[in-house]
């Protein structure tokens, strides 16, 4: 196609868009945000928070601490009186543990879904509706072959979505599936466990979880770091960046 042709195009296009997208054609990759708290503040100390506007993945295995900071960082929201909404997507949300970690569920809305597509489905209303302070998908349960299935064009349209508003889009999976659609991802590991010793006499052996370490690891971020995250590892020479990498400990409830 000719350079006119391809011109003439694009000024087409702008014309049948004005009024409603204003630059069809500038693609924005922003890296700076407004960072909130997670609630951790080893997870706080890591990323700088998470990124309102944005998308951001926590991922990791079964027990590595997905949960819990996804508990406490919609402790911290509604604590600060925003209403936040989680879209379960294998309704395995127990409000009992949450109403424990801080969470205030007058303030969250709790959408029950059987699977991922009445989720993606819920998560793109929800987004569209605004008015959240925070969206939290839970994709955790969902095998992850069957997230990989989710075409990248859902992920692209939710971060569009979110753009230039206050609600933080926060997803829950077992590997990261948005690809460049997400601000930060971030991977959790669990560390040593913590055992007590259970005061029952008959079984004198017997011992009780009181917790585990957690290990985060930064694997993507298009969000502008902290500056204490750049260190000198000596006198005179050249400032390098820190490994992102944080641990932080969680109880049992």
């Amino acid at each position: 196609m000719a350079a006119s042709s391809l011109a003439t195009l694009r000024s087409k296009i702008e014309s049948d868009l004005r009024g409603r997208v204003a630059s069809p054609f500038a693609y924005r990759d922003r890296n700076a945000f407004e960072l909130v708290s997670t609630g951790v503040p080893e997870m706080d100390a890591l990323v700088g928070g998470l990124p309102r506007g944005a998308m951001t993945e926590i991922c990791g295995a079964a027990c590595s601490g997905r949960t819990s900071l996804l508990l406490s960082s919609l402790a911290s929201r509604t604590a600060e009186g925003e209403v936040c909404a989680l879209v379960d997507a294998r309704d395995s949300f127990d409000p009992l543990t949450g109403n424990a970690a801080g969470i205030a569920l007058g303030k969250l809305l709790w959408v029950r879904c059987q699977n991922i597509e009445q989720a993606l489905r819920a998560t793109d209303l929800l987004i569209q509706a605004g008015g959240f302070g925070m969206v939290a998908v839970d994709l955790s349960d969902v095998p992850a072959r069957t997230v990989r299935q989710v075409p990248l064009n859902a992920w692209f349209r939710f971060r569009r979505a979110v753009e230039d508003t206050p609600t933080i889009l926060l997803l829950l999976e077992q590997e990261p599936h948005a690809k460049t659609c997400a601000s930060l991802v971030v991977r959790l590991e669990a560390g040593k466990a913590r055992w007590t010793q259970a005061a029952v006499s008959c079984y004198p052996f017997a011992k009780l979880l009181r917790g585990f370490s957690v290990s985060g690891d930064v694997v993507r971020s298009r969000v502008q770091m902290p500056e204490q995250r750049v260190v000198n590892i000596r006198e005179g020479a050249q400032p390098k960046m820190a490994v992102p990498r944080g641990v932080f400990e969680t109880e049992t409830i």
